[in-house]
């Protein structure tokens, strides 16, 4: 099986973001009967390569061309957004999706996006916990009062308590405000410490730890499947790269930490040597990969990538690697 995830970038040497846009709408409506698990939608703010700024928007239009695919946004960086209206938003979305787009929260890391919005970048961590509690009373649609105000948030979410909410992050901070507040952590590293952080966290606060995901630093984040990998690298390898010196500029000295879903090669050859956060794999590579319990972590539009190029690869996974894994499951069970 596979993911999808988008984040839009359309910088100048790719497709132009309108298409990119349409692009995004017609692959999560072709993956919905094709295998495709979940989609990923990210948020960032003020990137020139126009980096989507606005996940529950574009999860309304997917949500609306769709109606099994689970829709998942990561992150949402709270301490940019009221969290009343984000309660809003969320149990609006609930309702027109039918309850089918979860959420994992996060504080980011860009003083830029901060200064955008007129948030204190400094006190990230302590205005995100104040968010925190106030969205996840206001999601669930019941009413309560709020420092001397009466908040109500309207129409009730079809999903019990409200959509999902989970935390995200790389460090120990974002592991024990995960646990503080009883909700599942989606890590950026396998740092042991941050793990353990979780779990005493949660308990101390009264929560068992729940759903806590520790990838390991060389865990494939972006993949694609190619008849001929050498020709694939050819073509996809300046793509790739924008999305790995974007991420890797935003990230400067952090390149001891371990984040799995960043990468600082200098170049497509060394990317590919690497052979960890962004890889291209043969057919035979991605089945034995889902048959192993692995699913797919594809990134169909990355750096801007031309949806007519995009296409192709999809459909490689669509019509070689799916029907593949679904024949070995039934002659497994024959």
């Amino acid at each position: 099986m596979f993911l999808l995830r988008f984040d839009l970038r359309a910088p100048s040497h790719g497709a132009p973001a309108a298409e990119l846009y349409r692009a995004a709408l017609d692959i999560a409506e072709w993956s919905e009967s094709r295998g495709c698990i979940s989609t990923v939608l990210c948020e960032h703010h003020g990137s020139a390569d126009g980096y989507l700024p606005s996940p529950l928007l574009m999860a309304s239009a997917m949500a609306a061309r769709t109606t099994t695919l689970p829709i998942t946004i990561a992150v949402v960086q709270l301490p940019l957004h009221d969290p009343v209206q984000l309660a809003e938003e969320m149990c609006v979305l609930d309702q027109l999706s039918g309850g089918r787009v979860s959420y994992v929260g996060g504080v980011g890391y860009l003083p830029q996006e901060y200064e955008m919005y007129g948030v204190d970048f400094h006190r990230r961590g302590r205005i995100a916990d104040e968010k925190l509690a106030l969205l996840l009373r206001a999601k669930t649609g019941e009413p309560f009062d709020h420092d001397g105000r009466h908040i109500h948030v309207t129409p009730a979410p079809v999903t019990p308590g409200g959509p999902i909410v989970m935390w995200g992050g790389g460090s120990v901070a974002a592991a024990r405000r995960a646990g503080r507040h009883g909700l599942g952590f989606f890590g950026q590293t396998d740092d042991p410490a941050v793990g353990q952080a979780y779990e005493e966290a949660a308990r101390a606060n009264g929560h068992e730890p729940g759903l806590c995901l520790l990838p390991s630093a060389d865990a494939v984040q972006t993949l694609f499947v190619a008849d001929d990998v050498d020709a694939a690298w050819e073509e996809l390898g300046p793509y790739l790269m924008h999305d790995v010196r974007a991420y890797a500029e935003w990230n400067a000295g952090k390149e001891d930490l371990g984040i799995s879903s960043i990468s600082f090669a200098r170049d497509a050859d060394e990317l590919r040597a690497l052979n960890a956060s962004h890889r291209i794999v043969t057919v035979e590579e991605a089945v034995e990969m889902v048959r192993s319990g692995h699913p797919l972590p594809l990134h169909p539009l990355i750096g801007g990538l031309p949806p007519e190029i995009a296409w192709r690869y999809l459909n490689t996974v669509g019509e070689q690697v799916m029907p593949a894994v679904h024949a070995g499951a039934q002659a497994a069970g024959a």
